[in-house]
């Protein structure tokens, strides 16, 4: 273990930098590998959990179950974050981890509702609110895990591997589902094929936590331990000095997280029950826009670094604006050329986003409160925004009977997300270690 001299900066190895990356990656990867499996066969969960009358009932009761587990991800945020700026982010990443994975190993073991009636979606969404209060420390901590072990000029590419984690996970998810899928056939899945994809999230969960428990803590927060200026009320010191930074991040991830519920939780049911294509082709396509989206992710990141991260914030929002009507045009032709090259625009629109909001967001605040911050931050928008957004895109397509009611929601949080992304400071370069609440400016660069 490395001795950290009061006042001096530690500085970590390569080695320790890379296992740093892979052990933050892996919990996103757990918690996305979870979205994968609801998104890809959500009227198979429905009809198991809730035994509705038809395909879009049964899809719009797994994506209540997934939205009521939004609910609880802010109280994990503060209760989590904080915890990590005490007691350090080591211990409750680690927490984090066995938590998320264990409620998605236990949704493989619950009894159908023809078995138990209503007792199979109370347990489902018990499974899912732990899910959701685990997952809420989860995200701001790895995030801000990562970028406190980085150094600061790669930052952008070490920071966009935590979301080369999330595609990985939703692709591993995904692909299982498809895979046991075309294998097994619709009846064996909805029998019990669809358990397999839910008890592989116990060996994930295995691995990740092995990861994380063989890691020291950031060389940022051993720096600040090692000075005694560890808060000893975070919480406090949080909502007194950090308020308003914490409204910024909430408007500015209005956007990443309706496209990305929308892009990886919605696609599939909305190719399937919107636009009714048949057979493998909608989970096929998604899976392969998916795979292009983790080829570019981690050169982007890079170069970030580069030409810095504003730059590809401004496309992002710019292209969210004016693109997804036309893409959701293409996707409506039922060409599957078309098909993909439209999905493929929100993919790399979305892209953007991704390889760049790990290294933001935690240059948003101060290291003393950086996790806790960035939790509550981050967890307040995704409860209120995107664990809803693919029951009520869902629900307005079928009400409406329009298809481009997701290019409309897009467009919508792209023109919130504008003023928020403006206002945002340059931080490509910059030291995490001098951010204070004085030095922290709202004001564009």
């Amino acid at each position: 273990m490395d001795t950290v001299e009061p006042g001096k900066a530690p500085e970590p190895d390569q080695t320790a930098v890379k296992k740093a990356v892979a052990a933050s990656a892996m919990g996103n990867c757990i918690e996305w590998y979870d979205f994968g499996v609801f998104g890809f066969m959500p009227a198979v969960l429905g009809a198991v959990f809730f035994a509705a009358g038809s395909p879009t009932a049964n899809t719009l009761g797994t994506f209540a179950v997934l939205a009521v587990a939004f609910v609880a991800r802010p109280f994990g945020g503060f209760v989590f974050g904080p915890l990590g700026d005490r007691i350090g982010r080591q211990k409750v990443l680690a927490t984090t981890i066995i938590l998320m994975s264990g409620s998605t190993f236990a949704i493989g073991l619950f009894p159908s509702y023809a078995s138990v009636g209503v007792l199979a979606p109370i347990l489902v969404i018990l499974a899912r609110l732990l899910q959701g209060f685990s997952a809420g420390g989860e995200y701001g901590g790895a995030a801000t895990f990562i970028a406190e072990y980085a150094p600061d000029r790669r930052r952008g590419f070490l920071g966009s591997w935590l979301e080369f984690g999330t595609l990985t996970g939703f692709f591993l998810g995904a692909g299982v589902v498809t895979t046991c899928t075309v294998l097994l056939g619709d009846e064996t899945m909805r029998d019990w094929g669809w358990r397999i994809p839910f008890l592989l999230a116990g060996p994930l969960g295995l691995i990740g936590l092995y990861l994380r428990v063989k890691l020291e803590d950031t060389p940022l927060f051993r720096e600040l331990s090692a000075k005694h200026e560890v808060s000893r009320s975070p919480l406090k010191t949080v909502l007194r000095t950090q308020w308003r930074a914490i409204l910024h991040l909430i408007g500015y991830i209005v956007l990443l997280n309706i496209a990305d519920y929308v892009m990886l939780t919605y696609m599939e049911s909305y190719l399937t029950n919107a636009l009714g294509l048949e057979g493998h082709t909608p989970l096929l396509v998604i899976m392969g826009v998916i795979l292009g989206m983790m080829l570019i992710i981690t050169p982007i990141g890079a170069l970030t670094d580069r030409v810095g991260r504003k730059p590809f914030l401004y496309a992002s929002a710019a292209g969210f604006i004016l693109l997804p009507i036309p893409a959701f045009t293409l996707m409506g032709t039922g060409n599957v050329a078309l098909l993909t090259v439209g999905l493929a625009i929100i993919g790399v629109l979305l892209t953007f986003l991704l390889a760049t909001i790990p290294s933001v967001l935690p240059a948003m605040f101060p290291t003393e409160v950086r996790y806790g911050a960035f939790a509550i931050g981050y967890n307040l928008s995704t409860a209120l925004f995107a664990g809803t957004a693919p029951y009520i895109v869902t629900k307005l397509v079928s009400s409406t009977g329009n298809d481009l009611i997701p290019a409309y929601y897009l467009m919508g949080a792209a023109i919130i997300a504008a003023v928020p992304i403006y206002l945002l400071p340059e931080t490509a370069g910059r030291s995490l270690r001098h951010i204070t609440s004085s030095t922290r400016s709202l004001a564009p660069a």
